[in-house]
């Protein structure tokens, strides 16, 4: 298959890259580099320097490339960011998205899958673990674009026949993660620490999130390829606490310095984990790595790249 990959500079979408074309897939990335980095596009890959809001350049990659597969994760991520200015998160994450979505039905697309988020789309779960049923109430920016751009594959689906599956993360970490992006609280903790600075702790350390790592969502988003429909969320169902983050991350480098506090940040949800029951039936996928394990291994390579980070 054709793939083109949104984002495919960044961490998530790289290590993705990598798999689809560890499968023999011919695949091409599209990144305006304005957060991922040139040496995470795979040698492989058919390279376009393209903001996803620049239409025109995005319909001269898809006449060019022509797509089978559209796998879209390019992304304003920032959920602070969010807040504090709306207006580029949304010209990113929805008229950009919208962009994708009408060249890819009217070049034939035959499949679109979109990363979404399970850690903002819900808002303040009503119950624990949270399905796919839970109602859509975000409580950031982040969360809103991120909704409607499921409410805009769910109409192009109904009325153009587009297939399309919407992979709603919880927390992704591991290899390749950004700490300077203000995303990632494994990697930001691990980096402070090694770069000898105290980690800072949004409130009382207690909110809780379940993070997979990034071998677990890329096993996901290869079995997504050719199964799957509408929403599924891709967690571990396992809520963690910032503080368990925190003692986990220490215990491995044997930090004993503590760490910062300061008051919790708006728009973050205090305590979510997601219910992954569908995409496990769906996918015929389950999370693989545990939290230490995957913690140790995005350590290792902070080891090893922090100095160019």
């Amino acid at each position: 298959m054709r793939i083109l990959v949104t984002g495919g500079a960044g961490f998530i979408a790289s290590h993705i890259a990598d798999a689809y074309i560890s499968a023999s897939h011919t695949v091409a990335v599209v990144d305006d580099l304005s957060n991922g980095r040139r040496e995470n596009v795979p040698p492989e890959a058919r390279f376009f320097k393209v903001d996803i809001r620049d239409s025109s350049a995005l319909r001269e990659v898809f006449e060019e490339f022509k797509p089978d597969v559209v796998n879209h994760h390019a992304a304003q991520a920032s959920v602070p960011r969010s807040s504090q200015d709306p207006q580029y998160d949304a010209s990113v994450n929805i008229i950009g998205s919208l962009n994708l979505l009408l060249l890819s039905v009217e070049f034939g697309v035959e499949r679109f899958i979109y990363a979404s988020t399970g850690g903002a789309v819900y808002g303040e779960p009503q119950q624990l673990p949270v399905d796919e049923d839970h109602p859509l109430m975000p409580t950031s920016p982040y969360g809103i674009s991120k909704m409607v751009v499921e409410h805009y594959l769910r109409f192009f689906g109904e009325e153009q026949g587009l297939s399309w599956v919407a992979l709603r993360y919880g927390n992704v970490y591991g290899p390749r993660q950004d700490p300077t992006k203000g995303a990632g609280v494994v990697a930001i903790f691990a980096a402070r620490m090694l770069q000898g600075e105290r980690p800072i702790i949004y409130g009382d350390g207690s909110a809780e999130r379940d993070y997979v790592f990034i071998s677990d969502v890329v096993a996901a988003n290869v079995a997504a390829l050719k199964h799957g429909q509408g929403p599924l969320n891709i967690a571990t169902g396992k809520p963690t606490s910032v503080m368990q983050i925190y003692k986990t991350v220490s215990a491995i480098l044997g930090w004993d310095k503590g760490f910062e506090k300061r008051p919790m940040r708006p728009g973050e949800v205090k305590r979510i984990c997601l219910n992954i029951t569908r995409a496990t039936e769906a996918l015929n996928w389950k999370p693989q790595v545990g939290l230490e394990e995957g913690v140790r291994r995005t350590i290792d390579w902070m080891r090893a790249n922090i100095s160019r980070l």
